[in-house]
């Protein structure tokens, strides 16, 4: 059974497995009060994660990992879960060219897995641009750490916390 937001945000802090409890140490820097939640089921997929916090599909922030192609750097791209990303138009905005990364290149990059990414604490700094359809919503939830973990934040945190550029990444 998972709990709302306010009764996790007290429970079970020192229980997170240790992806989660690092992704919750740095949430703790921050000092803005973000929680991580595991899940007893995935939060893998968009839709997953938005039934297992009960929001809708759009209110997930999920972290896409591309590789941009002359420099290798790693390029994040926080998406709405109900958007696809137009990967010709990020490559517009950053001035090269993008490739999706490989699970390698993501993990040796962001220090997570696919699945798990959160938006912060990347073993490399990442390029960040942000999907602009997030900042008309109140609330996120994005990845912290693991395929069942997550954290409920607003899209100004997101920008503060990431340092990234708010952009129309959006397909279509």
């Amino acid at each position: 059974m998972t709990r709302s937001p306010d009764e996790e945000a007290g429970a079970g802090a020192g229980d997170l497995s240790p992806s989660a409890r690092r992704v919750q140490d740095l949430l703790d820097a921050a000092g803005l009060g973000h929680r991580v939640v595991e899940h007893e089921g995935s939060t893998r997929t968009s839709e997953d994660a938005a039934a297992a916090v009960g929001c809708a599909v759009a209110q997930i922030a999920k972290s896409l990992i591309f590789r941009a192609k002359d420099s290798g750097r790693p390029v994040l791209v926080v998406a709405s879960g109900a958007n696809r990303v137009d990967e010709k138009a990020v490559g517009r905005l950053i001035g090269e060219k993008i490739e999706r990364a490989d699970p390698d290149f993501v993990r040796d990059s962001t220090g997570y897995a696919i699945g798990g990414v959160p938006p912060v604490g990347h073993a490399v700094p990442p390029l960040v641009l942000i999907d602009a359809d997030l900042m008309a919503l109140d609330v996120i939830w994005a990845a912290a750490g693991t395929p069942n973990a997550v954290f409920r934040l607003t899209p100004a945190d997101l920008v503060s916390m990431t340092g990234g550029r708010v952009e129309t990444v959006r397909k279509g």
